[in-house]
C-alpha cells in the first residue's frame, strides 16, 4: 500500500512541477490527477491495493478542506464585500449545470431510445 500512496503523492509532485515549468493556468493537483489517470488507462486496471488507499484518503477527505475553512474565515470581510457577485455566479453557475445535465441525458436518453428500435 505504501508504494500507492507514494504514487499518489508522485503523480501529484509532478503535476506541480510540470505546473511550474510550463507556466500551465491549472493547479498542479489537477495535472498530477490526470497523470494518474493516464497511468491507470495504461494499466487497463485499478490494482486493488490502489483503491484500498484512495478508500482511506477519502475517508479523511474532511479533513483536508479545514485549511480552506480557514483561509475563507481569514478573508471573510472581503467575501462580504464581493457577496453580491458571488451570489450571482453561484447561482448562474448552478442552473447552467442543471440545465446542461438536463439536456445532456435527453440527447443520451434519445440516443438509446434510437438504438433499441433499430434492434
Amino acid at each position: 500500500m505504501l508504494n500507492y500512496l507514494t504514487l499518489i503523492f508522485l503523480c501529484q509532485l509532478l503535476g506541480e512541477i510540470g505546473v511550474g515549468l510550463l507556466d500551465l493556468p491549472i493547479p498542479g493537483p489537477v495535472l498530477g490527477m490526470v497523470l494518474l489517470f493516464l497511468f491507470l488507462l495504461v494499466r487497463g486496471r485499478v490494482p486493488a491495493p490502489l483503491g484500498e488507499v484512495a478508500g482511506g484518503l477519502q475517508g479523511a477527505m474532511s479533513l483536508l478542506f479545514v485549511p480552506a475553512g480557514a483561509g475563507v474565515i481569514l478573508h471573510f470581510e472581503l467575501l462580504g464585500t464581493a457577496l453580491a457577485p458571488l451570489g450571482a455566479a453561484l447561482v448562474v453557475s448552478t442552473l447552467l449545470t442543471i440545465a446542461v445535465t438536463g439536456l445532456l441525458m435527453q440527447w443520451l436518453g434519445r440516443s438509446d431510445e434510437t438504438e433499441a428500435s433499430d434492434d
